[in-house]
């Protein structure tokens, strides 16, 4: 349509280059409802993008539009810095009593600006003000925000301040060999980090990791290495900061990812999901390390109050009707029929996830695997010893089956080390009928991007 068009060429010509879903996703949405997107040119497109893990409900969820409208209608003030007011009290009340064991009872919550990475930025501020430390420990593959501080602690912007670790995979696990072995030896590098004296790392401030990578590649933390961090954290006096932005409310089956493993923070840092669609951020952490002076952490808009009213009735909607359980099962659901994937083509290396978080990962099979080395070889190897390097990473094959999905009315975002992750964040009110056209959809995208591959090839 030449009204849809204009507003796509005015937009590449007067907007930041620095624009990234516009790019892959040229279409200008005009109403939109659940999971479904309706563009200006009619067509109707599947989310499964969700505002990058934003929309727990979907676009426009009854539940949040009347606590939206009822505050609008109150002639309740809109802009009220960091006062007092209801809308904020049933929000903190409704927050609290979703939190992790253990928390909840000695918790206090720091309302930022209104993005994650200031709630990450506080929480740097947070951890180095109450222990006199001053670097971070971090992990390869993290992804913490776009300001200058979570941009250290990300994987992407090396720094003198922040120590990078090991994130234990199974797929490209840095050190060959995946699985609790794998995990064994992430765990042991990073005692080694806080327990050696010649380590070359001061002893930390904090350490922030994610429970699943979401822009690192959708990779789920091991539950018993996620025990393994809290415990040598704990051992070591250094406050354990746990980014829930795009993993909390519901996300991965639990209503916080962490409560897979049974782990109970120091800090938590929240957004996304718990604006109800509307900007929102805050910091939750233990009241121990609550040693701010009036004033050390402020914003003008912390009190952004149609952000509440939507982020009270969405974690109450999630909580009340089970859809974090609904999340776990679904999302297995989804996991196994995905990974039938990597059985009929070669090009599909990976289908990982936890929950409605999923990834599947493409791979060039143009050449074949190779040996790799077991770190400690037997005289006599077992099949499981003949283990392979996995395959190339194919960032433009990835690239490909995103345009293919939007072809058919799905849209999907790219992640991972070489952007060559496919990443499902569909909303936790997708149907089962809804869940099965994005199978169906996907896999008809993978077949069809894999024929323009001449080098990828199904399996026999």
């Amino acid at each position: 349509m030449p009204w849809q068009e204009g507003i796509l060429r005015r937009q590449a010509a007067r907007e930041s280059s620095a624009r990234t879903y516009a790019r892959a996703l040229p279409i200008v949405p005009v109403r939109a409802r659940g999971m479904t997107i309706e563009g200006a040119d009619g067509r109707r497109y599947l989310d499964c993008l969700s505002g990058a893990g934003t929309l727990a409900l979907g676009h426009n969820h009854p539940v949040v539009l009347e606590a939206i409208r009822k505050v609008l209608d109150s002639g309740a003030p809109l802009h009220v810095l960091d006062l007092a007011t209801p809308v904020k009290d049933a929000f903190i009340t409704e927050l609290f009593r979703t939190l992790p064991a253990g928390l909840a009872d000695h918790a206090r919550v720091q309302f930022c600006g209104p993005a994650g990475t200031d709630a990450v930025e506080a929480a740097f501020k947070l951890v180095r003000t109450a222990t006199g430390r001053d670097g971070l420990l971090a992990f390869t593959g993290a992804y913490h925000g776009m300001t200058s501080g979570a941009l250290e602690a990300s994987g992407n912007a090396p720094d003198v301040r922040v120590a990078r670790l090991p994130y234990p995979q199974d797929f490209r696990c840095p050190f060959g060999v995946g699985g609790d072995r794998g995990a064994e030896l992430a765990a042991r590098w990073t005692e080694s980090v806080l327990t050696d004296p010649k380590s070359g790392v001061p002893h930390p401030a904090g350490m922030i990791l994610e429970p699943v990578q979401g822009e690192g590649g959708v990779i789920p933390a091991p539950d018993a290495w996620l025990r393994r961090m809290r415990q040598l954290t704990a051992d070591h006096s250094v406050p354990l900061i746990v980014d829930e932005v795009q993993t909390g409310v519901g996300r991965t089956g639990a209503f916080w990812a962490v409560e897979h493993s049974g782990v109970t923070p120091d800090v938590m840092v929240l957004s996304k999901a718990i604006g109800g669609s509307l900007p929102l951020a805050v910091v939750v952490y233990h009241e121990d390390l609550d040693v701010w002076e009036p004033g050390a952490h402020a914003g003008t808009f912390r009190g952004n109050q149609l952000a509440m009213a939507a982020g009270t009735a969405t974690l109450a909607h999630v909580r009340e009707n089970g859809l974090a359980d609904r999340a776990h099962r679904l999302g297995d659901r989804m996991l196994t029929e995905l990974r039938r994937l990597r059985t009929d083509f070669t090009c599909v290396g990976d289908v990982r996830g936890r929950g409605l978080m999923i990834g599947v990962e493409l791979v060039d099979p143009s050449g074949e695997p190779t040996p790799k080395q077991h770190p400690q070889p037997t005289e006599n190897p077992t099949p499981a010893d003949r283990t392979y390097e996995p395959l190339p990473p194919a960032p433009e094959l990835a690239a490909a089956v995103q345009r293919e999905c939007l072809r058919r009315g799905l849209i999907v975002e790219l992640g991972g080390r070489h952007n060559s992750v496919v990443r499902l964040l569909p909303p936790l009110t997708i149907t089962d009928e809804q869940a099965t056209a994005v199978l169906d959809r996907l896999t008809d995208a993978v077949q069809t991007a894999a024929r323009t591959h001449t080098q990828t090839r199904l399996r026999p």
